[in-house]
């Protein structure tokens, strides 16, 4: 199925790269998204979804020294959120705080709490514990990945562990376990890399894959979502990790990112260079309840996985997040600096 956007647009005003879902916001449908501006000063943007659905409102726009090429919020702050900037000559990452907005638009200067400043290499990502109040945090570079823990009352960070994944791996990315918080896994050039974080040694590997993106199936253990260049996007089952359990097609250019929705099981965005937004389902059971609601008569067929292609975007869109608030909208972001949040209600089973 193919459409347009039908969906709520904001403009920021600079390239941008990544958007987040604030997941402690449980009052409001809340994303936070940061800019890429090689010559003018980079602004991350705190947006919210209106009461009524009908528009994205700017909470709060605040200046960034460097160019945003990772952003992730805090799970269990909503003020507090993790960048990984671009300075132009090196890599930085750090833990910054909101001001008290108190209704004001114009607001003060972030509050940087701590940097994570052990990193030699460029640094791809920080990765926040997956759920609630936790003092633990991972970095990734090239190299190594770290584990941290966070003081946020004394703004300070310590490494408690790090472990370099060898001279023959380049790391550009990963993503933790929600279901088992000792365990990580890694993107490296040609493998996914499995980490126990008690041992900080690997586990298993998913060989001769290139995956540009990965994410974890947050309604089923052992199952882990990869996004990749020429073969789209395949769900593997990591007690069996040699082959895919299904396989689903990429963009027509690369496939960039892929997240899983976190209430519906099967559910999942791609995005590319290709300027679209793919949804597709990858459930049995949830198929069984589109099938059901088919009319008697219609032909009994397999239900082609993609639900729907949203294509009306100018760019590649590289930045995806669902909320975790309202788990059938979802935000984009494409390298233009427009976010377009949608809903894919039209697209469930109705209950």
């Amino acid at each position: 199925m193919q459409g347009g956007s039908s969906g709520i647009g904001y403009g920021l005003k600079y390239q941008a790269r990544c958007i987040s879902d604030v997941k402690a916001d449980t009052d409001h449908t809340s994303f936070i998204t940061g800019t890429v501006s090689l010559k003018e000063e980079n602004e991350v943007h705190l947006i919210r979804l209106s009461t009524g659905g009908t528009e994205l409102v700017c909470e709060g726009l605040f200046s960034h020294p460097n160019e945003i090429w990772d952003l992730a919020s805090c799970p269990f702050d909503q003020r507090i959120f993790s960048t990984v900037y671009s300075t132009g000559e090196s890599y930085g990452a750090a833990i910054w705080q909101i001001p008290e907005l108190y209704g004001e638009l114009n607001s003060p200067q972030l509050e940087r709490i701590t940097s994570l400043d052990a990193h030699v290499g460029k640094i791809k990502c920080v990765l926040w514990w997956p759920s609630g109040r936790h003092d633990k945090l991972i970095s990734i570079d090239e190299e190594n990945l770290f584990l941290w823990n966070l003081d946020v009352s004394r703004k300070a960070t310590q490494i408690q562990s790090q472990e370099s994944a060898g001279m023959l791996h380049y790391l550009s990315g990963g993503a933790w376990d929600p279901h088992d918080t000792n365990a990580v896994a890694a993107t490296s050039e040609s493998s996914v890399q499995f980490w126990d974080l008690r041992t900080m040694k690997k586990t298993n590997t998913i060989e001769h894959t290139h995956a540009r993106n990965i994410d974890y199936n947050p309604k089923k253990h052992h199952i882990l979502v990869t996004a990749e260049d020429e073969s789209g996007i395949r769900i593997w089952d990591l007690r069996k990790p040699k082959v895919p359990i299904h396989e689903l097609p990429g963009h027509t250019h690369w496939t960039w990112a892929v997240r899983c929705n976190p209430e519906y099981d099967g559910l999942i965005l791609s995005s590319g260079t290709d300027s679209a937004v793919n949804l597709w389902l990858a459930s049995p059971s949830m198929r069984d309840e589109l099938t059901s609601e088919r009319p008697v008569d219609s032909p009994t067929k397999r239900i082609d996985p993609l639900l729907n292609s949203y294509s009306d975007y100018e760019d590649s869109v590289y930045g995806l997040s669902w909320s975790s608030r309202e788990p059938w909208i979802f935000a984009s972001l494409s390298y233009d600096g427009r976010v377009v949040v949608e809903s894919v209600k039209p697209f469930l089973p109705r209950k």
